[in-house]
């Protein structure tokens, strides 16, 4: 990898996903669903693992949310997370429901003695912690402090980090230390500082992302660029993208970060050129189309941890070449494509047959095993 070295920070277990100790950078997401409808949040989350989610979290905001969590853990095979603010009783309900991890935030959970009696409740059942620090919920006076001598961005990222030290500290009294460390704003030169800080205070493994981000595109940009940022910069073993949107979509959005950054890969790659004046097809037509074909080869591959990259080019001359790595794809021009695998062309086919030549060639591939499975760990 060219950019910066991702060190290997502590292990803590969520279930069956191990986040930190050199595993795989872990995609999560957060359900939209009334978490007291259990039949809806078990939908959706199957929805999730069919897209390739690692872990899930729910909202927990009252007692009868958190009583259905032993209901959908029983229904479902990710981890499940709680998200707990305010009311740490909600944090004891979701441990004896079974969740896998609890997220509480400290700008939210103040009293010490609240914390420390959660810290020995997932101590004993074996659930893990994410001290899930939020900019939006830091009382004000803790960047008052700092602005004056280092500005906006730096003061948000050193009152995040003195919250999750005072937590974790909590946490550490009661000899707790299956503990992952979140660190969140909007602004993105801000969370990237804050995550700066935190690795260097601690060895804990971090869950990464950029709240509140905002619609697509702007929201999956800005998720993009900071998430972007500190992965490059080697900072990061789980992530979410927070958008309002389908769940589904953050994931999506999360795994193509990854693979953009060749740290997980799993499961279809689509490359498509941009067009041009030279294109002589409908090319986004014909990737819209591939892309639906392929759907269920890419949750098969995304499950046996296989991936494949698919280009669809529009031009004969140099599409190809431009996309040498891939495994297959065609390279379209007027009334016909040329087939090709790793930059070299298989065949020709007329254009109405493009289509249904490009997946038979993508499943020959996969069938006889020539998409590898990609590296286990970045």
């Amino acid at each position: 990898m060219i950019f910066g070295a991702r060190p290997v920070r502590r292990l803590v277990r969520v279930g069956s996903v191990p986040v930190g100790g050199g595993a795989p950078v872990s995609v999560q997401s957060m359900t939209k669903t009334d978490t007291r409808d259990v039949a809806a949040t078990v939908a959706q989350i199957h929805q999730l693992t069919e897209a390739g989610c690692d872990i899930v979290r729910l909202a927990v905001p009252d007692l009868a949310a958190a009583r259905a969590l032993g209901a959908i853990k029983a229904e479902i095979t990710l981890p499940l997370v709680a998200d707990i603010h305010f009311n740490h009783r909600l944090a004891l309900e979701a441990i004896r429901q079974g969740v896998d991890k609890i997220r509480l935030n400290p700008g939210n959970l103040r009293k010490p003695e609240y914390v420390s009696e959660v810290a020995r409740r997932a101590g004993e059942a074996g659930v893990a912690i994410r001290v899930g620090v939020n900019a939006g919920s830091l009382p004000p006076e803790s960047r008052a402090r700092y602005e004056a001598e280092h500005g906006p961005a730096e003061a948000t990222a050193r009152a995040m980090l003195d919250a999750a030290k005072e937590q974790i500290a909590l946490l550490e009294a009661e000899g707790f230390h299956d503990i992952v460390v979140s660190a969140k704003a909007f602004d993105v030169p801000a969370t990237v500082r804050a995550y700066q800080l935190i690795a260097a205070a601690c060895d804990y493994p971090l869950h990464i992302g950029i709240t509140e981000a905002g619609l697509p595109p702007a929201g999956t940009v800005r998720s993009a660029v900071g998430l972007g940022l500190l992965l490059a910069g080697g900072l990061g073993d789980t992530l979410r993208v927070s958008l309002p949107t389908d769940p589904v979509e953050e994931v999506r959005v999360g795994r193509a970060i990854l693979g953009a950054l060749n740290l997980r890969r799993r499961g279809l790659t689509l490359v498509v050129c941009p067009t041009c004046g030279r294109c002589e097809v409908d090319l986004r037509g014909l990737a819209e189309r591939a892309e639906q074909r392929l759907a269920d080869l890419d949750r098969r591959l995304h499950e046996q941890g296989r991936e494949i990259t698919v280009a669809i080019m529009g031009c004969v001359v140099n599409g190809p070449g431009e996309a040498r790595e891939a495994h297959v794809g065609v390279a379209a021009g007027k009334g016909r494509g040329v087939i090709f695998s790793h930059g070299h062309p298989l065949r020709t086919v007329e254009e109405g047959q493009v289509l249904d030549t490009l997946v038979e060639e993508i499943e020959k591939v996969v069938r006889e095993g020539s998409a590898p499975a990609p590296p286990t760990t970045s």
